[in-house]
């Protein structure tokens, strides 16, 4: 049987539908919206294209959007300014500044500079301290496995007693969801495994795997014979492996060979239109949630 597809796109019209209705109940009851506050450095088209699409969908859902297009060559202390400036100012609930940056400004002291109470990114040591310790402490939760984490929930696939396999051991993905799965409460409880590239028989401990996340930016790593029967598997690889001749489009490739895994899996999630769609809507959310804390109705 061909497994269910657990589509990022569908649910997150789902999440930005429920974040666009907070918004409006916030409005009614307090006279404000959540404002996003987005710096960008530079002209990197990647970074110009993501940045984009996050102030569409920050506008999308009625928050209040600060957008800053700053030089190349800007100072670390005029880019410090700014955040601080930011961190000042009460009716900004997120700071988001767009990586990766110049190589004259170090990112580490950037994102350390961010109120940890407005990095709606989840990246800030203080925010993954609070990830680690979990429950009500981890005020946000990082988009990108928030993300995965919401699509697994959303799926119906039951993680509480689960064999969970993360492959993968990233700052980004990696390491938080597998703390993520394996706290204590709702959508947790899991037995997690993190293996990697290195891992002796990689292959036998993603066969175990109930739900199986794949984060090791390798196409088709996971050979569909690595697939426990009726798993539920995550891809969150995004490989560009080559262009359409007929179309010009990049050709994008997941870390599962799909096509083959999704014949033994229960449900997956494909490339494109599996996780990517979830990280900005995640981003929103814990936009919303730092309004909802600053407002005191969290």
């Amino acid at each position: 049987m061909t497994a269910k597809i657990i589509s990022g796109t569908e649910i997150r019209k789902s999440i930005l539908a429920e974040i666009k209705a907070d918004v409006e109940k916030m409005k009614a009851k307090h006279g404000k919206v959540p404002c996003l506050a987005t710096i960008l450095v530079g002209k990197d088209p990647g970074s110009v294209s993501y940045v984009t699409l996050k102030i569409k969908t920050a506008l999308s859902v009625g928050f209040h959007e600060i957008q800053d297009d700053l030089p190349e060559d800007i100072s670390e202390a005029d880019l410090l300014a700014l955040i601080e400036k930011y961190n000042n100012d009460p009716d900004i609930h997120g700071i988001l500044v767009q990586l990766p940056l110049p190589m004259h400004i170090d990112e580490k002291k950037v994102i350390n500079a961010i109120n940890p109470d407005k990095d709606v990114d989840a990246f800030h040591p203080v925010n993954v301290g609070r990830l680690m310790i979990g429950g009500d402490d981890a005020r946000f939760l990082p988009c990108t496995p928030a993300g995965i984490q919401e699509m697994i929930v959303r799926s119906g696939t039951q993680i509480c007693g689960a064999e969970v396999v993360v492959v993968g051991r990233s700052n980004i993905v990696g390491k938080p969801i597998a703390m993520m799965l394996a706290q204590k409460g709702v959508a947790a409880n899991a037995t997690v495994t993190i293996v990697h590239t290195r891992t002796k028989d990689l292959a036998a401990h993603c066969k175990r795997a109930d739900i199986l996340v794949v984060a090791a930016g390798v196409p088709g790593l996971v050979k569909p014979e690595w697939i426990k029967p009726g798993a539920t598997v995550i891809d969150v690889g995004v490989n560009r492996v080559g262009m359409n001749e007929v179309t010009g489009k990049v050709i994008l490739k997941g870390d599962v060979d799909f096509d083959a895994a999704k014949e033994i899996a229960g449900k997956i999630t494909p490339v494109p239109g599996g996780v990517g769609p979830m990280t900005i809507a995640m981003l929103m959310k814990n936009t919303l949630k730092s309004a909802q804390y600053a407002l005191g109705d969290l």
